[in-house]
């Protein structure tokens, strides 16, 4: 019987082979647009998940972001001037992360984040809303009273904090894209 492969075992093995140099330098290097996100990811007794990794998406049509011939959405290849719209991050010993990115569209207030981390069996989806986004861009299933957990406050210029909770009171919403 061949050995069993890391999405049959438990884990983690993000730190293997999935995080790459750069992965929260989604912006352009010196873009003057430029925002930070930062935060950290909690498990259900508040305590950092030093182990965990984020992924990131937005779109990356933006005006002027992208050359005719360059690397596609979500590839891995920078070259310090495209932007791509998609960073990966290990959290650190203290379950800290942070991306430098462009802020989002007025049509996707959001960064689209992917979470895997210990105990989770399968990786959780969930938004991080830049700024004040208006009430009908919020998942209308999401209650009034939760969707503070998908918002990023502003913590200095151009910084956004957005703490992951993975259970528990505080716990982050998370969104079933399953079909």
């Amino acid at each position: 019987m061949p050995a069993p492969t890391p999405s049959q075992t438990v884990g983690p093995f993000y730190g293997y082979a999935l995080p790459f140099a750069g992965g929260g330098d989604i912006a352009p290097a010196g873009h003057l647009d430029t925002i930070t996100v930062h935060g950290c990811v909690r498990d259900g007794d508040g305590a950092p998940v030093p182990d965990a990794l984020l992924e990131f998406w937005q779109p990356a049509g933006r005006p002027g972001a992208q050359r005719p011939g360059a690397p596609s959405p979500g590839s891995l290849r920078r070259n310090g001037v495209d932007f791509t719209g998609f960073g990966r991050v290990a959290t650190d010993a203290d379950g800290r992360w942070v991306v430098r990115t462009l802020p989002p569209r007025a049509q996707t207030p959001y960064l689209s984040v992917c979470v895997f981390a210990r105990g989770l069996t399968h990786h959780l989806f969930t938004r991080a809303y830049i700024g004040e986004p208006p009430a009908e861009a919020l998942p209308p299933a999401v209650p009034q009273e939760r969707r503070g957990t998908l918002l990023a406050v502003p913590d200095g210029e151009r910084t956004y904090r957005f703490d992951i909770h993975l259970q528990g009171e505080k716990e982050t919403v998370f969104l079933d894209f399953r079909g």
